[in-house]
This record gives C-alpha cells, sequence and structure tokens, in this order.
C-alpha cells in the first residue's frame, strides 16, 4: 500500500503498511509483520460497506453441461429478414458444400442461400413468397 524509512535513534526501518480497516493497520518493519492498533476518532462513514453473501456450490447435477444430440440435422437458418423468392432444392435432395438452396429477397436484392454442408435435404421449413425474419429456419440437412 504505501512505504516509508524511518530512522529512530540511528536505526534504520523500512515500513509498508499492507492494510487499514477501521483503528488496526496491518504493517511489515524490516520484514516482519505486525499488526497496530492506531489511537485516533474513527469517523463513521455514511456509506454503508457491502458484503456479498457466498455463492453456494453447483450441485453435480447442475455442473453437468447437457449435450442435445435429438436431432442431428444441420440447420440452415435466414441471413438477413426478407422474402422466399425461389426454392432451388427439395427434400431428398443431395447437395454439396456451396450449392445454390433458395433464393431470398432482401432489399430489392437477390440473395443466394448456400449450402454450409454436404449432406441430404431432410425438411424445408419454408416455401415461396413466405417472409422470413433474421434467423429463421429455412433448411435441415442430414
Amino acid at each position: 500500500m504505501k512505504q516509508y524509512k524511518f530512522t529512530i535513534r540511528g536505526h534504520k526501518y523500512d515500513v509498508e503498511i499492507q492494510s487499514l480497516e477501521d483503528n488496526i493497520a496491518e504493517i511489515e518493519v524490516n520484514g516482519t509483520n505486525y499488526l497496530v492498533e492506531i489511537n485516533k476518532e474513527i469517523k463513521q462513514t455514511k456509506t454503508p460497506k457491502l458484503v456479498r453473501a457466498s455463492i453456494p456450490e453447483p450441485t453435480r447435477k447442475e455442473s453437468k453441461i447437457e449435450k442435445n444430440i435429438s436431432n442431428k440435422a444441420f440447420k440452415i437458418y435466414a441471413p438477413l429478414p426478407g422474402s422466399i423468392f425461389k426454392i432451388i432444392v427439395k427434400e431428398g435432395d443431395t447437395v454439396n458444400i456451396g450449392d445454390n438452396l433458395l433464393i431470398l429477397e432482401a432489399m430489392k436484392m437477390e440473395n443466394n442461400v448456400l449450402s454450409e454442408k454436404a449432406g441430404k435435404i431432410q425438411s424445408i421449413k419454408v416455401k415461396e413468397g413466405d417472409s422470413v425474419l433474421q434467423n429463421d429456419l429455412l433448411i435441415e440437412i442430414i
């Protein structure tokens, strides 16, 4: 915290104040720790001292990370809001990475939605003319 150098009757002392709480100071003098009581009037602060309650340790059940493996399908979501202009694939089609799945019209532009995974189209969740919001589910690939 603070360091001082004292000379008392020709002896040199290196003093470090490590903590100060109310009228008790924890100090280190030449490498030795001491608790010192300070004789002074203790001022009461108007600010309350905040003490947080300890957080209980999580139980074994709470600490486990559960994996949701119920549906192994890879999901394709709408990258931005718009409407479905044209669906190019149909359920059961085999696709490769980078294949065009559908065309999404947004902000007067046609945007190609490409496959991010090779596989088979499991389900198509939209139809032509549907309006979608960003992150709406469009297609599932297995």
